[in-house]
């Protein structure tokens, strides 16, 4: 009995439980589990994946007569194309979850490693119609991202650009419009976007332009800074096993 009681003891005061480690293989689980409710289709997807490069392994070992030698090599490379299909139809579940939410250019955006300075702050918000626009600063200029309907968001976007044209005049300057309808860049699409503009400066001319339009301001939106609605962001290494 002594030793049954001192075993269902509650454990010394001060010592906080034992976090249990996240593993790589939590990460894919969770993104599965994320991507399966509003992608129903990612397990066929995976499978026919996994599926199509076992078959061209087991196919090219027949060729040479080689079947189960090429079949343990091409195990590795089916379990990576049905991670892949994982990881790309996870990030398209992510951005579908935050579409068309104020702010989701701003998040999709951010996602651009290296190359840009986009300001967590919007340059301007149509406080009836809540219309954004958001500015970033490249080697290929400076690039206006709208969020909101074509006709309204065309008038916004202009009036920016005559403001950064009055203080940097010779600066390539791009309209790019966020949404759904017709003449607009999805949101998924966005990053891939601004990352094929062309690069038409030097790094030290993109430092001094982002500089320059910092006097600018911005306007408040009425979102936390930082905006990533709902967190939806995709975890890519996660989905390459890190």
């Amino acid at each position: 009995m002594a030793r049954k009681s001192a075993e269902s003891s509650p454990a010394p005061e001060g010592k906080a439980p034992k976090v249990k480690k996240t593993r790589w293989y939590h990460n894919i689980a969770q993104a599965y589990t994320m991507t399966r409710k509003a992608d129903p289709a990612v397990t066929w997807w995976m499978l026919l994946a996994f599926g199509a490069v076992a078959g061209l392994a087991v196919g090219i070992g027949l060729l040479i007569g080689q079947v189960v030698y090429l079949l343990i090599i091409g195990l590795p490379f089916a379990l990576l194309a049905g991670m892949f299909v994982l990881a790309r139809r996870a990030e398209a579940a992510a951005y579908s979850r935050i579409e068309g939410q104020p702010g989701a250019a701003l998040s999709a955006l951010r996602t651009i490693r290296r190359g840009w300075d986009f300001p967590e702050e919007p340059t301007t918000v149509d406080p009836r119609t809540q219309d954004t626009v958001f500015r970033g600063v490249g080697r290929p200029g400076v690039v206006l991202v709208s969020e909101g309907p074509p006709h309204r968001a065309r008038k916004l976007l202009e009036a920016e650009r005559k403001k950064v044209a009055r203080v940097m005049p010779t600066v390539p300057i791009t309209l790019i419009q966020c949404g759904r309808e017709e003449g607009q860049v999805r949101l998924r699409k966005l990053p891939r976007t601004v990352q094929r503009l062309k690069p038409k400066l030097t790094k030290h001319e993109a430092a001094e332009v982002t500089k320059r339009l910092k006097a600018l301001g911005g306007a408040r939106l009425p979102l936390p800074k930082g905006v990533d609605p709902f967190k939806a962001r995709p975890d890519r290494k996660g989905m390459r096993g890190r």
